[in-house]
C-alpha cells in the first residue's frame, strides 16, 4: 500500500502550526494570509496527506477481510461437497438402529424424553406446536411434553392451560408451567423448566419453539444416534419455512437459512462434530447439557452458549439435514429487524464473555479451539456483517470522491460475485433472486454490523430480547380487518432513518460517479440506493391492508 511521503507530512505540519498561530496572535489578520485560495490549498494538501491514505488503508483492511470470508465459505463448501460426493451422511457415520422392542421390558426399552415448549403470548401458534407435540410417536409412558408458558396476556395464558388441558385429557402426559417473572428470558424458562422432579426421570430433551411442527417420526429418528452413540450431546433437525412464498423478504429470507443448514451447519458436523445449536428443532442429551454449565442467560443467544460450553467439554453435535421440522419465517420487516439484532449482537457479545474459556479449554484440540474462534466467530459472525456494510456501502461508495484511489476488480466484483453464487448454491428454485438477494442483505448488514458492536463492547441494546412476532394461519383464518388491527402502527413508525441516511449517501454517490468518473460503479451504487430507501420507508415484508 502506498505510504504518506514525507513532505506530505511536513506539509501538513506547517499547516497545523500557521492555523494555530492565526488563533493565538492579536494580529491574526496579519499574522497569516488566509484568503480562499489559501484555505483551498491547505485543505487540499489535508485531503492528500491524510483523506487519500486512510481510504486506501480502509479499503486495504476490506479487501484483507473479504479474502477471509471467501476462504471460509470456500472451506465450508468443499467441505459441504465432500460429505454430498462420498456419501458422508449421518446414518452411514453413525449408528443409528431403531430401538428394539423387548417383550420382558415392554416400552422401558424407550428411553424416558422430555418435550419442551418455551412460550410467550404465541397466540397465533400455540395450537399448532402443542398438538405436533402431543402427536409424536413415541411410548406414551416414556414421554412428557413440557409447555413452559411466560406470556404475560391473562387470556392468552389461559388459552395456552386450556390447549393443554385439552390433551391431557386425551390421555397425554403434558405438563404446563408457568413462573411468576420473565428474569432470563427464553434461558430463563428452561432453566425452571429443569428443575421440576419429573425432568429427573428423562435422559433426553426435545426442545420445540412454538412455531415448530415436527413431523410424528421426528423421535424415532433422531433418539437412535443419541442412544447408540454415547458421545453425542445435541442431534440437530433441519427448519422447513411453511410461509417461504409469503412475500418476497421471505424467500430471501430462505435463501439464507437453507445455505445456514445445507452448508454451515453439515460442514460443521462433518468436520468437526461441532455448529451453533439453533434453539428448537433438537433434541438435547440431559447429562452433557448438566455437565456444560446447564443453561445461562448472559446474552441473548443461550442456545449457542450452551453449544460451545459443551463442544469445549467434548461433546460431539450431529446434524442430520433430511429430518426437516416446519416452522415459521419473520414475515414483517419490525419482525425480521429485532430477530436479526439479536442473531448479530448476541453472538458477539459471546465471544466477548468466552474467548478465554476456549483458549483455555483442555478437553478439546487445538484444531477444535482455532476452527470455533476463527471460524465460528470471527468469520462468520464478525468480519462477515462488518465487510459487508463497511466495504459495499461505506468505502467504495466514498472512493469515487478519491480518482487516486484504485480498487483491484477482483476486490470489487469476482470476490463478492463468488461469495453470492456459493450463498445461492442452497436454495436453487430462488437464484433468479439472487440479485434482490444481495441488495437486501446488504441493506441488513447495517443493523448486523450495528449489532456486533454492540455486543462487542457491550453497549445499551446488548441483552434486548424482543420475541419474534409470528402471523401462524391469521392471514388465512381472520379478516384482514383483524389482522390490521393486530399490526397497527403509526406513520411515523414506518421510517427507519438508518436505512435512509444510507440510501441518500449512495444515491449522491451514484450521482457524482455518473457525472465524474468512469467506472461505472453507479450501476450497483444506484440499485443499492433504492433498496435502502425501500426499506428506509417500511416498504418490504408483510404489508397488511387497513381498509379492504
Amino acid at each position: 500500500m502506498e505510504q504518506v511521503s514525507d513532505k506530505s507530512w511536513h506539509r501538513l505540519a506547517l499547516w497545523i502550526a500557521q492555523i494555530y498561530d492565526t488563533v493565538s496572535s492579536s494580529s491574526a489578520a496579519t499574522a497569516v494570509d488566509i484568503t480562499p485560495g489559501r484555505v483551498g490549498e491547505l485543505l487540499w494538501q489535508l485531503r492528500s496527506a491524510v483523506i487519500v491514505p486512510l481510504v486506501r488503508l480502509s479499503i486495504a483492511v476490506c479487501l484483507i477481510m473479504s479474502a477471509i470470508v471467501l476462504i471460509e465459505k470456500l472451506g465450508m463448501g468443499i467441505i459441504s461437497l465432500y460429505a454430498k460426493v462420498f456419501r458422508r451422511r449421518p446414518h452411514r457415520v453413525y449408528k443409528c438402529d431403531p430401538i428394539a422392542a423387548d417383550e420382558e421390558m415392554g416400552s422401558c426399552a424407550h428411553p424416558m424424553v422430555l418435550v419442551q415448549i418455551p412460550m410467550y403470548n404465541e397466540k397465533e401458534v400455540y395450537q399448532l406446536s402443542i398438538g405436533a407435540a402431543c402427536n409424536l410417536v413415541w411410548p406414551g409412558d416414556r414421554i412428557i411434553v413440557q409447555v413452559l408458558d411466560d406470556s404475560t396476556d391473562p387470556t392468552i395464558k389461559e388459552l395456552v392451560k386450556a390447549e393443554c388441558t385439552k390433551w391431557f385429557n386425551k390421555g397425554k402426559n403434558i405438563k404446563y408451567e408457568t413462573r411468576s417473572n420473565r428474569n432470563g428470558y427464553k434461558a430463563g424458562a428452561l432453566k425452571e423448566g429443569m428443575k421440576h422432579s419429573y425432568v429427573g426421570d428423562c435422559e433426553y430433551i426435545a426442545m420445540l419453539d412454538a412455531d415448530f411442527q415436527p413431523a410424528p417420526d421426528f423421535l424415532l429418528r433422531t433418539i437412535p444416534f443419541l442412544v447408540h452413540n454415547t458421545d453425542i450431546a445435541l442431534v440437530q433437525a433441519r427448519w422447513q419455512f411453511v410461509n417461504a412464498s409469503e412475500c418476497l423478504m421471505t424467500r430471501m429470507q430462505e435463501m439464507s437459512m437453507d445455505y445456514h443448514f445445507k452448508v454451515e451447519q453439515e460442514s460443521g458436523s462433518t468436520s468437526c462434530a461441532f455448529f451453533g445449536y439453533n434453539g428448537t428443532a433438537g433434541v438435547w442429551r440431559i447429562h452433557a447439557i448438566n455437565e456444560a454449565g446447564g443453561w445461562k442467560d448472559r446474552t441473548t443467544v443461550e442456545d449457542m452458549d450452551l453449544a460451545v460450553r459443551a463442544g469445549l467439554g467434548g461433546w460431539k453435535f450431529l446434524y442430520i439435514g433430511n429430518i426437516k421440522v416446519k416452522s415459521e419465517l419473520p414475515s414483517t420487516f419490525k419482525a425480521y429487524r429485532y430477530q436479526q439484532h439479536r442473531w448479530s449482537c448476541g453472538p458477539a457479545n459471546l465471544f466477548r464473555k468466552m474467548v478465554w474459556d476456549i483458549v483455555k479449554a483442555e478437553k478439546v484440540s487445538i484444531w477444535k479451539k482455532f476452527f470455533v474462534i476463527y471460524n465460528f466467530f470471527l468469520a462468520r459472525r464478525i468480519i462477515s456483517h462488518f465487510v459487508t456494510f463497511s466495504f459495499y456501502c461505506v468505502v467504495i461508495p466514498f472512493s469515487v470522491f478519491f480518482p487516486e484511489v484504485q480498487i483491484p476488480m477482483w476486490g470489487v466484483a469476482y470476490v463478492p460475485t463468488a461469495i453470492t453464487l456459493m450463498n445461492a448454491v442452497g436454495t436453487p428454485r430462488s437464484f433468479h433472486l439472487i440479485i434482490f438477494w444481495v441488495l437486501f442483505e446488504n441493506v441488513m448488514s447495517l443493523h448486523r454490523c450495528k449489532a456486533v458492536f454492540i455486543g462487542l463492547f457491550e453497549a445499551g441494546r446488548v441483552n434486548e430480547w424482543v420475541v419474534t412476532e409470528k402471523l401462524g394461519d391469521m392471514l388465512k383464518t381472520k379478516s384482514k380487518l383483524d389482522v390490521a388491527k393486530k399490526f397497527h402502527f403509526k406513520f411515523k413508525d414506518r421510517f427507519h432513518v438508518l436505512e435512509l441516511v444510507v440510501g441518500l449517501y449512495l444515491m449522491v454517490c451514484s450521482c457524482y460517479d455518473f457525472f465524474y468518473r468512469k467506472d461505472y460503479y453507479f450501476i450497483y451504487f444506484f440499485p443499492q440506493s433504492i433498496a435502502f430507501l425501500i426499506m428506509g420507508f417500511g416498504y418490504i415484508g408483510t404489508i397488511i391492508p387497513t381498509n379492504k
